[in-house]
Parts: C-alpha cells; sequence; structure tokens
C-alpha cells in the first residue's frame, strides 16, 4: 500500500475517533422517549416520566390541608405547568424527586371560589378591590345574607325579595330598591393555601361586617345596664350598637347580665344602599317666648304657659347606608297632628336675663328665646350623638330642600363665614374644615351658634349684626356631606377658641 493511502486511512481513523468521542457512542437504547418536563412559574424543575404518578403523589402527601379544608383534593402550586416531551435524555427523575423540589419552591392549592370586590372610584377616594377567597361557593352567599340582615330586619328582607311588602297604610317602611355599591364577582380558581380561606359564614360575616378577623371589642352587662348607657360608655349611638348585635331588635331590648356584647365600630367592606319610603310621626320643636307682667315683682318670673311639642306625620324618600339614613331626606308629603304650642315665660318689670346654666345631658339654660333655623317641616336625620366613632355635637335638620331658606336663631354679630366650597360635597371632604360652607354668630352672654353645609349664596358678612329670624343662607350639602342638610350647633364660652359645645334642643325645650 502506497504511503499516501496509509495516511489517508489513518487520518480518517483519527476523525472516526474525535467523531465518536464528540457525539458519545452508541447507547443502548437509541429510541425517544416520551417524558413530561415540570415547570414552576416558567422555571424548568425536571423531566418526569409519568404525568398521573406525580399529580397522585401531591394530593396523597397533604392530607393535614384535606383536613382543615374539608377537601378531596390538592392540587400543584399556582405557575406549576407540565407539558409532554419527547427526547432521547436519560436524565428523567421519579416523581418523589420533582415533588420535594415543588414543594420547596411552591405551595399547593386547592380548589376553590375567588370574590372579588371592587368600589368604585369616587370624589374622595380611587378604585378599592379585595378579594375573598372561599372553600364553597355558599359559605359567601350565607355571609353575604348575615350581612344584610344585620341592617335590615330579616322579615323585612323577606318580603323584599319576595315581592311581597305592604303598603303603608298609617305608619311604617317600604323598601323601594336595594343593591351594593360595590361591584361583586365570584369564579372558581385553583386558591394557593398559605393564603385566607374562609371556611365558615359567620367567620367571614365578621371580615365583611369589620373589614379584620381579628376578634373585636366586647362588653359584658352589668346590673342596670341599657343599650342606651352601654352605647354611650362605648361611643356609639343606639342604632350602631343595635348594628353590632343584631339579636337585640329595639332600644328597649331586655338584657341579661353576663350578656356580651359587641361594641366595635363597624368598618364594612360592603356598603348596602337602601332607597327607603317611610311614613312616621315627627315631633317639631316649640318656640320659648318672655312677656312682661306688670302684676309680678320687679325681677320676678314664672311659665304661664307650658309648651307642646306639635307633631307631624310625614312621609319621605331617603337613603339608608349600612343601616344608618344619610344626612338627606326627600319630604313627600306632610299632615299636621297637632300645632306646637310655644312655652310662654312671664317677668316683672325690669327683668333681667342673667347667665345661663349647665344641666344634665349636655342641656344648658340660656334663659333666652330662640327660634327653630328652617322652615316647617322638618326631618332630623342626625341628632347630638355619636355618630361614626366620634361625637356629632349638632343636630343635622332636613326635609326642606336644597336652597330652602335658614334662619339666624337669635341675634348678634357674625363672626365668620366661610363660602368658598362647592355646593355639594361628599363624605370625607376637609373643604371649610369638613362644615364646608359655614356662618358662625355670636349672641350675648358668649352663646353662639353654627349653620353649616349651606350653600355658597351666604346672605352675611363678617362684623355685621343680625336680627332673630333673619335669612342669612340657604340649606346646601357642602363639605362633608351626604346629602342636603344644615348642621346646626351652639356652643357656649368665655371666647370663640374656648367654647364647649352643648345640646342645641337646649334652646328649644
Amino acid at each position: 500500500m502506497k504511503t499516501k493511502e496509509k495516511t489517508i486511512i489513518i487520518m480518517t481513523g483519527i476523525l472516526m475517533s474525535i467523531l465518536m468521542i464528540l457525539i458519545g457512542f452508541p447507547k443502548k437504547n437509541m429510541s425517544p422517549q416520551n417524558v413530561y418536563q415540570v415547570y414552576l412559574d416558567g422555571t424548568k424543575i425536571g423531566l418526569v416520566d409519568n404525568k398521573e404518578n406525580l399529580l397522585n403523589l401531591i394530593n396523597e402527601e397533604q392530607q393535614d390541608i384535606k383536613s382543615e379544608y374539608k377537601v378531596n383534593q390538592v392540587y400543584p402550586p399556582n405557575g406549576f405547568d407540565i407539558e409532554e416531551y419527547v427526547t432521547y435524555d436519560e436524565s428523567v427523575e421519579n416523581a418523589e424527586n420533582i415533588y420535594k423540589k415543588i414543594q420547596e419552591k411552591g405551595d399547593f392549592t386547592i380548589e376553590g371560589y375567588l370574590i372579588t370586590i371592587t368600589r368604585p372610584a369616587s370624589e374622595n377616594a380611587t378604585e378599592k378591590v379585595t378579594s375573598i377567597a372561599v372553600v364553597d361557593e355558599q359559605i359567601f352567599k350565607d355571609a353575604e345574607y348575615k350581612f344584610i340582615t344585620t341592617f335590615v330586619d330579616e322579615a323585612d328582607y323577606q318580603k323584599y325579595i319576595t315581592n311581597t311588602q305592604e303598603e303603608i297604610k298609617t305608619v311604617g317602611s317600604f323598601i323601594k330598591h336595594m343593591e351594593f355599591a360595590e361591584g361583586i364577582t365570584i369564579k372558581k380558581a385553583f386558591i394557593s393555601v398559605k393564603s385566607k380561606i374562609f371556611t365558615d359564614a359567620s367567620e367571614l360575616t365578621q371580615y365583611l361586617l369589620y373589614g379584620t378577623t381579628t376578634p373585636q371589642n366586647t362588653y359584658t352587662v352589668k346590673q342596670g345596664d341599657t343599650l342606651a348607657s352601654i352605647a354611650e360608655e362605648s361611643k356609639l349611638n343606639v342604632r350602631e350598637l343595635l348594628i353590632a348585635n343584631p339579636k337585640y331588635k329595639t332600644e328597649n331590648a331586655v338584657l341579661a347580665i353576663g350578656d356580651s356584647l359587641s361594641n366595635a365600630v363597624i368598618n364594612p367592606v360592603l356598603n348596602l344602599y337602601e332607597e327607603v319610603r317611610m311614613t312616621e310621626d315627627v315631633e317639631q320643636a316649640y318656640q320659648k317666648q318672655t312677656v312682661t307682667d306688670n302684676t309680678l315683682k320687679s325681677g320676678e318670673k314664672k311659665i304661664t304657659q307650658t309648651g307642646v311639642t306639635g307633631l307631624v306625620r310625614t312621609t319621605q324618600e331617603l337613603r339608608v347606608i349600612n343601616g344608618e339614613r344619610s344626612q338627606e331626606t326627600n319630604l313627600i308629603n306632610s299632615v299636621t297632628i297637632r300645632e306646637s304650642i310655644p312655652e310662654v315665660t312671664s317677668v316683672g318689670p325690669s327683668y333681667k336675663v342673667g347667665f345661663g346654666s349647665k344641666s344634665t345631658g349636655g342641656y344648658y339654660n340660656t334663659g333666652l328665646n330662640w327660634i327653630w333655623p328652617t322652615k316647617t317641616p322638618y326631618v332630623i336625620t342626625t341628632d347630638y350623638e355619636y355618630r361614626w366613632g366620634s361625637f356629632h355635637n349638632a343636630i343635622d335638620i332636613s326635609g326642606t330642600g336644597f336652597g330652602s331658606p335658614i334662619y339666624a336663631s337669635r341675634g348678634g354679630t357674625v363672626i365668620e363665614v366661610n363660602s368658598s366650597c362647592a355646593n355639594y360635597g361628599y363624605l370625607g371632604s376637609n373643604c371649610g374644615m369638613g362644615y364646608g360652607n359655614f356662618i358662625v354668630i355670636q349672641h350675648e352672654n358668649n352663646y353662639y351658634t353654627i349653620y353649616a353645609h349651606i350653600t355658597q349664596d351666604v346672605k352675611v358678612s363678617v362684623g355685621q349684626q343680625v336680627s332673630q329670624g333673619q335669612l342669612i343662607a340657604s340649606m346646601g350639602s357642602s363639605g362633608s356631606s351626604t346629602g342636603t342638610h344644615l348642621h346646626f350647633g351652639f356652643a357656649v364660652g368665655s371666647s370663640y377658641s374656648s367654647r364647649t359645645w352643648y345640646n342645641p334642643w337646649s334652646l328649644f325645650r
């Protein structure tokens, strides 16, 4: 053989050897395999030859999860994916090894329902989205029912949903419409067991009412307690206390010593809106008058006519939000049942009114005559009481309509005016310190009255002297407000800056 031919053969052999080293020697099994590539959050975990073995192992190993949530099946984590794969690669792992890798990197899921509650954006808040996971859709439906019947009498709610409400014959109420302010969607989902999953309707009801599952403050009934006294001590009004404790139906409900009541302020996840038509008998304040009687001794006084409150049967349409009526009411009709009779005090000649005196219940006797600051008839939508966790140190008067006249309750000097706020505000607005447009009048003996949430059309200015009954403003809904009303307050103080608020009913009762 020639040298050239030998060289070619040798070189060919060397190249074949190198090629065999690079591609490997033939394997015993050169046929392709059908395996499964496992991913978690897009990252490869490994190859497994049997998909069902892996899924069964994941399910069988989670007995604690099955017991806790009372389910029969546990699933891989969210972000888990498995794809069939054809390969010659022999680096296929068994199901146990892949399971351990998944266990280290992720958390397992169960099949349940995801509730999405969306509160639309408003003037004072951005859109709010709350997600709630439940193991069974019925848990949410039961909690929703309990939530509604916390604010609405269950019998009334049943009549509403079955369209069997009766028309009002004398007094009473009729639910015209009811809805949640939020959008609610329910869909099936695989839910991570590391997230909060509700399994009990009562616990979910508490969350819907208070925005938390943390146990709320409670009060233990003692000898002599009433719902009114417990509400006062808890800085709630009675309606709010009844809402938090729906087993008690009225303010006069009988309490047992040792009973436990929830006395926390609710912070609902949902907002239940009701449009209600109501007919009720509303008291109207009587006026106080002073007349001179020369038959009396100088400086002597006595009540010669007892005041009697008027009574008007009103038909109103109003909005109720989570059991609390809004600050506005639309007066549809009114019938006078009893005219008010003024209280008349006869005084002797040269009688001078001195400084007033404090009395119980936030009242203050001024010894002066005051007139009602709005048209009649009217409705009190919020009294001098606790509301939403703080004290409302005035009365909210509604029912006379947007733009209706506001009068000075007594003559005095205008010491403060704000007219910079829009006529319509919203709950939570800080315009005018929350009062919106307002007027403050100083009266003798350092008495003060405030007229708030009025329109921009203010009729008086700072420093102006006004007389009793003078038109000073128009009713509005400016500042932090849920509807057209007048916030009417009464204060006493050696100076405006050190004033103390008292019950405005002091001026009329």
